[in-house]
């Protein structure tokens, strides 16, 4: 595809919504009220999303020589290796049984990356970059107002899940229809999640909304590259108790190493491909996933005790962890910026913990 068939970034390209400040204020506050609750349920501090994790891993990222021009951009514009961490989650803020079906998260870290900070004040010290990723290729509320509006059923879930489900089955034959339309399977979407638990190493994971990608725009993802994981891709998990994927995934890791592809989807017109609306599926006929680096996992211990704690209590993921040439963009970004900024202030501040970022892979314990 020629390069100047591609969005170039620029600051216009993002247009703040009427009364934007004002509802992300409301749903940063909204947010933090169901954290506390969440904490005393619990005498401890989760994070108000993807809160319980199923797994921690430690990587290496490879960005290959000669990428072309459009995808050589941002930390990917030179060859080399990245030491990369990555958490494993399910999405709800409070720490459910995982026989109850939810989305999945793949919050990777790669470390030491170079570039200009995104936030002055970011705690990484200049060092890392975050992409944080769910097995879903958009979001049923894909800006800061229709989040607001559906802040009510995302409340009630946390106490009634399966009521709520079936109460958004509306939204979600509107995200089964955009997704049916881009021949992705039926589990991408709430709806199909609803029905099916798919195994989490297998699955496909998608940032949902857009970012800045170097000079241009893109969605990125991750998706299963070596057999091992491949073979897993579908395969319905069995899930026998509250944390069976836990499980699945430790034992997978006892005996496997893992491959995965990291892929940039460009932008290539903002009324098809709009940045401020991450409901909006982008097509894949006309922009298609382009490879710009692989994940390499070996095998490993993916819950240590030590391990859960650090990464549990210590370590933080948040899109706005990085460099300029990968800001995230749209209102559901923006809003983020404060929400977690506000959540991982509360984790660490009720458990005593420090909130600090890794300078080395060996500062996640084994």
């Amino acid at each position: 595809m020629p390069v100047n068939t591609y969005v170039t970034y620029r600051p216009e390209v993002e247009q703040k919504q009427e009364n934007e400040e004002e509802d992300i204020e409301y749903i940063v506050e909204h947010m933090a009220q169901t954290n506390s609750k969440v904490f005393d349920k619990h005498r401890h501090a989760v994070r108000d999303a993807h809160a319980k994790s199923h797994g921690f891993l430690k990587g290496i990222l490879t960005i290959p020589e000669n990428l072309p021009d459009h995808l050589a951009q941002g930390i990917f514009a030179h060859p080399g290796y990245y030491d990369v961490i990555v958490r494993l989650s399910a999405a709800p803020g409070d720490l459910r049984s995982d026989k109850t079906p939810a989305p999945h998260g793949f919050a990777l870290k790669i470390l030491n990356v170079p570039g200009e900070r995104l936030l002055p004040e970011d705690p990484s010290d200049g060092k890392n970059q975050d992409f944080l990723m769910v097995n879903i290729p958009v979001l049923a509320f894909g800006t800061v107002r229709k989040y607001m509006q559906m802040l009510p059923f995302i409340t009630e879930a946390e106490r009634a899940p399966e009521l709520v489900m079936r109460g958004l089955r509306g939204v979600m034959c509107g995200v089964d229809h955009l997704v049916n339309r881009a021949g992705l399977p039926a589990s991408a979407t709430l709806k199909g999640l609803a029905r099916s638990q798919h195994h989490v190493l297998g699955e496909t994971y998608h940032t949902m909304a857009a970012l800045r990608y170097g000079n241009y725009i893109a969605k990125l993802s991750v998706a299963p590259e070596s057999e091992s994981v491949k073979q897993l891709t579908g395969l319905q998990m069995q899930i026998q108790d509250d944390s069976s994927i836990r499980d699945l995934v430790q034992d997978f890791f006892r005996r496997n190493a893992a491959d995965y592809v990291i892929r940039a989807q460009l932008c290539t017109h903002l009324g098809r491909m709009p940045v401020e609306d991450a409901a909006v599926l982008w097509d894949e006929e006309e922009s298609p996933q382009q490879v710009i680096g692989t994940l390499h996992f070996p095998q490993q211990n993916t819950f240590s005790p030590a391990r859960r704690v650090y990464s549990d209590d210590v370590l933080s993921f948040n899109p706005w962890h990085g460099v300029k040439e990968h800001q995230p963009l749209g209102s559901i970004m923006r809003v983020r910026m404060q929400a977690y900024e506000r959540s991982s202030c509360f984790r660490h501040c009720m458990n005593t913990q420090p909130r600090t970022e890794p300078n080395h892979i060996d500062d996640m314990p084994d």
